[in-house]
């Protein structure tokens, strides 16, 4: 192996362990998320062979981790969130606290500190987003009521996660632990002061990404778009999401993952979200998996024989403590049995959020490296038994409406209906939202059959190119001898061309402008509005980049230019009225 390459060949053999390992899971009805931890493992120390450099895995998975909270901001739905909050808020919330509660017991139990029992109880609480979706997706729930409780019970997880992640560096040394490498303030400032200058700064930067974020990011994306280059739009995508996270850092002192959360979330209010969530998730994919395969590299699996009661305990909590306080939580605020029985299944393990709080209590002294042992250990057990777990929880569904059918059926029927009618109205929603955009794509193919044969991506791309313009009756929409601006269509209204010995009226459907832009000369002619208009202008740079890119587009456009410049003349000879115009 190359010595002087070490990034090469650290991201070349961890894609390579990955891609193997990760089908090997696969193939064994396993997340692949498995694959990709074991793969860590064999190019850790610990594993003989090729072992990576430690230093450019960490910086790796912070790039990972980076982009994996940019997508869990680029989804995050606060209408869903606010229609399921009735138990996915006081549900999350009450894990948490007991989860919390019980991991400090263990952490008391074995000796540890305080620190050290609350990163251990917060990250044996919180579970993983990819694990869930993989869950939900296999038994087609995630659109269903229970689904969309389980979502938004992990988004409030997440969102508890992130403010821990924000403040446990300023809790450090009262926990135990020594304060953050790059604090910004003294050790001798009194705690109070410490926490409310960090959530000062939290606060300035999250009203800052909240008031200033939605003005300038939409607009940024849409500029940009309009270039009509993929490239230079997934790199303005990625630009601002590593550009805030590391900006956030530098200026408010929050961490990457807050500032790259926030990105995304100002982000998912651009109407091109989905267009930069696309564009963006190979990248997010690549380093998702250079984050868990930099996880499995730091585990040690000796933890197995040094410390398995330790390792076994954490699992209980995992499987059993989580899923029984999930499902009395459901229960209890009488909701049905088979949400409750859902959201405890695929709750039943650990990820993402685990191995960064993990990750952070060992380096500021508040986790032993026993403990993040103990939590990799007990991720990637529970991990690779959530697909058992899940599969329990519907036996067990089906043995009790077996068992006792009036019960089950009654149990939160009304609250479960109420809900289900609440999430269908936000599901609505959406979908018209994407009904109009598809319909906006199908006019401009009907309306323009010149568009009929340009791929989807381009028409979107042309939606964004087009500038909107309006005209009252009897207003001059263009002037002979003028320069050649724009190409203009006719989506509404009518128009006369007022050629020199004739008149012609177009209607929606028709364009006209065209001839300037291609001869680079003056307008031969005027036209006026003889109805309320409204026109689609494509201007001269705009017209010129997207038949560039499209040559037969812009061959087409010539040759029907070339036809009507024929019949102008011919018109001029015998003054006979046409329905074609220039």
């Amino acid at each position: 192996m190359h010595q002087e390459v070490p990034l090469i060949a650290t991201v070349a053999v961890s894609f390579v362990c990955a891609a193997v390992l990760g089908y090997l899971a696969d193939r064994l009805r396993l997340p692949p998320l498995v694959g990709y931890l074991m793969a860590g493992i064999l190019m850790g120390p610990i594993t003989p062979g090729f072992v990576a450099d430690s230093g450019l895995a960490s910086q790796l998975a912070e790039m990972g981790v980076i982009l994996l909270m940019f997508g869990v901001g680029l989804h995050f739905s606060a209408r869903d969130l606010l229609a399921v909050r009735g138990v996915a808020v006081p549900g999350a919330i009450i894990q948490i606290l007991f989860a919390t509660l019980l991991g400090i017991g263990l952490a008391e139990w074995w000796g540890w500190s305080l620190g050290a029992g609350i990163v251990f109880g917060l990250s044996l609480s919180v579970a993983s987003t990819v694990v869930l979706l993989k869950a939900l997706e296999e038994r087609n729930l995630v659109n269903s009521a229970s689904g969309r409780v389980a979502i938004g019970w992990l988004i409030v997880e997440d969102l508890a996660m992130v403010l821990a992640l924000v403040l446990l560096p300023a809790l450090a040394e009262l926990l135990g632990g020594h304060p953050a490498a790059n604090a910004a303030h003294g050790s001798d400032m009194p705690l109070a002061f410490t926490l409310l200058l960090t959530l000062l700064q939290v606060g300035a930067f999250a009203a800052m990404a909240i008031f200033l974020g939605p003005k300038v990011v939409p607009w940024l994306l849409t500029r940009v778009a309009r270039t009509g280059s993929r490239e230079l739009f997934t790199l303005t995508v990625l630009a601002i999401a590593l550009g805030i996270a590391f900006g956030s850092a530098q200026i408010f002192g929050v961490s990457f993952a807050l500032g790259a959360f926030f990105a995304g979330v100002v982000m998912s209010e651009s109407n091109l979200s989905h267009r930069a969530a696309a564009d963006s998730l190979p990248l997010q994919n690549a380093f998702s998996v250079l984050f868990f395969v930099s996880v499995g590299m730091l585990f040690d699996p000796s933890i197995l024989v040094r410390q398995p009661l330790g390792v076994l305990a954490a699992l209980l909590l995992i499987i059993f403590g989580k899923a029984i306080i999930s499902f009395a939580v459901v229960t209890l605020l009488r909701y049905p049995l088979a949400m409750a029985l859902t959201v405890a299944g695929g709750l039943a393990q650990i990820g993402e959020f685990s191995f960064i709080l993990a990750g952070l209590g060992v380096s500021l002294g508040l986790l032993p490296t026993d403990g993040q042992d103990i939590i990799l250990a007990s991720a990637i057990i529970s991990i690779t038994l959530n697909p058992v777990v899940c599969a329990g929880a519907e036996a067990l569904y089906v043995y009790v409406q077996r068992r006792w059918p009036a019960a089950a059926a009654r149990h939160g029927h009304a609250r479960y209906e109420a809900l289900s009618g609440e999430l269908d109205k936000i599901r609505a929603v959406t979908e018209a939202r994407q009904q109009q955009h598809q319909l906006e794509m199908r006019e401009l193919s009907e309306t323009f059959p010149l568009f009929a044969n340009v791929d989807e991506n381009s028409q979107e791309e042309l939606l964004l190119l087009f500038r909107p313009k309006s005209a009252l009756p009897g207003e001059r929409v263009m002037r002979k001898g003028d320069r050649g601006d724009g190409m203009y269509f006719l989506s509404s209204g009518a128009v006369e061309v007022q050629l020199p010995n004739d008149t012609i009226r177009l209607e929606p459907g028709a364009f006209f402008g065209e001839m300037a832009l291609l001869s680079g000369g003056r307008r031969n002619a005027d036209v006026v509005a003889v109805d309320f208009c409204q026109f689609f202008v494509l201007e001269r740079r705009d017209f010129n980049m997207f038949t560039a890119k499209h040559p037969a587009l812009r061959q087409m456009v010539s040759e029907m230019a070339r036809e009507r410049t024929e019949m102008n003349v011919m018109r001029q000879k015998r003054v006979q009225p046409s329905d074609i115009a220039s």
